[in-house]
């Protein structure tokens, strides 16, 4: 039965995980972290993501453009970019950790102490990665609110709004966090108790003990 739920736990743990990479590496590179309608011209919508701006006009023409100097960025798009980065390592070497520790693959089947620690850090990793994505998008999604309630700005000028890839980058996150933690609790075992040893191999003692036999403690005779 255990044996059964660590195989059920570590499936379901190993496809949260990649699901939630996959998302995670999506939300980096797709222009969609926020979105701008503009007022003077309302068939074209603005889109930014960490790496680029893009203008979608309604005939369906998309036209992009770089961000400038990475050091000209604000401080949460520069942070966020190394974050996602770093997520997305974190994420591949969670799998590569966990996949040889899952129950079923041959590799280190001789070992089960060490498939036990490649599953364990391998759900480390994927855990650290959904940090790594919660926390930058969660960074530029306060931002956003806070830009888009500034009193200071006057209410003819556009204001930015979540994208896609906000809502993606959380799902991300908490996929990748969930499947490490199903991943690292799996490699918990259950302590079941030793069954006694067979009479073959219990002390000759015991043995006499058991079938009613004993030596007199003075003369040795057997008594029954």
């Amino acid at each position: 039965m255990a044996g059964s739920w660590r195989a059920k736990a570590q499936a379901g743990g190993m496809l949260l995980a990649l699901l939630g990479w996959v998302s995670s590496c999506v939300t980096t590179f797709v222009p969609l972290w926020k979105s701008l309608n503009l007022d003077l011209n309302e068939l074209e919508v603005w889109t930014m993501g960490l790496w680029q701006v893009c203008i979608v006009q309604e005939e369906g023409a998309v036209e992009c453009r770089a961000h400038g100097s990475f050091l000209a960025l604000p401080p949460e798009l520069r942070i966020s970019r190394l974050l996602m980065c770093l997520s997305n390592g974190l994420g591949l070497l969670g799998c590569l950790l966990a996949t040889p520790g899952l129950e079923g693959w041959r590799a280190c089947e001789d070992r089960p102490g060490r498939k036990r620690r490649l599953l364990l850090a391998g759900g480390a990793a994927f855990s650290t990665a959904g940090m790594a994505t919660l926390a930058p998008v969660s960074w530029v999604a306060y931002n956003t609110v806070l830009d888009f309630w500034d009193d200071t700005v006057p209410d003819i000028v556009p204001r930015w709004e979540f994208g896609e890839a906000t809502f993606l980058g959380w799902f991300a996150g908490a996929f990748l966090t969930a499947g490490g933690l199903l991943l690292a609790c799996s490699t918990c075992s259950t302590r079941t108790a030793t069954p006694p040893a067979p009479a073959c191999c219990q002390p000759p003692a015991t043995q006499g003990l058991a079938g009613g036999h004993h030596l007199h403690p003075k003369n040795g005779d057997l008594v029954i």
